[in-house]
C-alpha cells in the first residue's frame, strides 16, 4: 500500500511546487511591471494636471478636473512639430540605412567564404565595446571638415553602420537551414538572387526587430544632436524637450510632462505592436555562433 500511495503523494507534491512557483513568478513579474509602468503613469498624470501641486499629492490620484491645456502650451513655447519632424527624418533614415548595411553585411559574414572573414568579424564585434563618447570628437571633426555640422546629415551618416545590427543579422542568417541555400543553388541561383528571393523573405522578424531597436534608440538620442547641432530649427525631439525644460521653459512641470508624453507615445505604440517579433528574433539569433 505504501508503494502505491507514494507516487500519488509525489504527484501532489510536484503540483503544489509548480503552483507555488507560478504564483511567485506572477508576483515578481507583476511587481516588475508596476515598477516599469509607474513612471509613465506619473508623467501622464502630470500632463493632464491643471497645476503642479497635483503632482505632489499623496497618495497620488488622478486630477479631479483633467486639463489638456498643457499640450497646447508645448506647441506655444517651442517649435515642437519641427523637433518631431527632425526626429522622424533622422530616426527613419538611420533605420532604413542600417537595415540595408546590416542585412547585406550579416549575410556576407554568415554565408560567404572570403579571406579575412573571421578577422573582419572580430573587428566588427570589437566595435560593440567602443562607447560613442570615445568617437564623438573625431566624428565632430570629420563632420566639420565636410561642412555637415548643424545639419541633419551630421546625425544620419555616422550611425548607418551598426556593429550590433550586423551581429544580429549574421546570427539570424546562421539559424536558417542550409537546405534552403542548397535548393536555391540547384535552381541556379547566385548569392544575389538567393539573398533577395530566399533569405530576405524569411528575415521579417529579425529585420523588424532591428528596425524597432534602431528607431527607438535614435529617436531618444540626446548626446549626438547636442554636439552636432546648434540651430534650434535643426534640433531633434530630445534636445527640444531639454529646451522646453530650460531655455524656453516657464517652470511648469505639467507642460514638460505633456511634451514627454507626446514624445513617448509613438515609440510605446510601436513596442506594443511588435513585441512578439522582438522576442522571436532575439531568441532565434542565439541558436548558432
Amino acid at each position: 500500500m505504501t508503494a502505491i500511495r507514494n507516487p500519488a503523494a509525489r504527484v501532489r507534491s510536484h503540483r503544489g511546487t509548480d503552483l507555488l512557483l507560478r504564483v511567485l513568478t506572477f508576483l515578481v513579474l507583476g511587481l516588475a511591471a508596476i515598477a516599469i509602468v509607474a513612471p509613465f503613469l506619473w508623467i501622464f498624470r502630470g500632463a493632464i494636471s491643471p497645476t503642479d501641486a497635483e503632482l505632489y499629492r499623496l497618495p497620488p490620484t488622478l486630477p479631479s478636473a483633467p486639463a489638456v491645456g498643457n499640450f497646447g502650451k508645448v506647441f506655444a513655447q517651442v517649435p515642437f512639430a519641427q523637433f518631431a519632424l527632425n526626429s522622424i527624418i533622422v530616426a527613419t533614415s538611420i533605420t532604413l540605412l542600417q537595415l540595408i548595411t546590416a542585412s547585406t553585411a550579416g549575410y556576407a559574414f554568415a554565408r560567404l567564404n572570403f579571406r579575412g572573414k573571421n578577422v573582419a568579424f572580430t573587428i566588427v564585434i570589437g566595435g560593440l565595446m567602443i562607447p560613442l563618447q570615445v568617437t564623438i570628437v573625431p566624428l565632430f571633426l570629420i563632420m566639420t571638415n565636410l561642412g555637415l555640422t548643424n545639419t541633419l546629415w551630421a546625425l544620419i551618416l555616422p550611425p548607418i553602420f551598426s556593429a550590433f545590427g550586423i551581429f544580429l543579422m549574421r546570427q539570424h542568417f546562421l539559424s536558417l537551414p542550409r537546405e534552403l541555400e542548397e535548393a536555391a543553388r540547384i535552381d541556379g541561383a547566385g548569392h544575389l538572387r538567393m539573398f533577395f528571393q530566399v533569405m530576405l523573405p524569411l528575415s521579417g522578424p529579425a529585420l523588424a526587430t532591428l528596425a524597432i531597436l534602431t528607431f527607438t534608440y535614435w529617436w531618444n538620442d540626446l548626446f549626438v544632436p547636442l554636439v552636432m547641432i546648434s540651430s534650434v530649427n535643426q534640433e531633434t525631439l530630445p534636445v527640444g524637450l531639454v529646451l522646453l525644460a530650460g531655455r524656453y521653459g516657464t517652470g511648469s512641470l505639467g507642460t514638460i510632462a505633456a511634451g514627454i508624453t507626446m514624445a513617448i507615445i509613438p515609440v510605446l505604440i510601436v513596442f506594443i505592436l511588435a513585441q512578439r517579433w522582438i522576442v522571436q528574433s532575439i531568441a532565434s539569433s542565439g541558436l548558432k555562433i
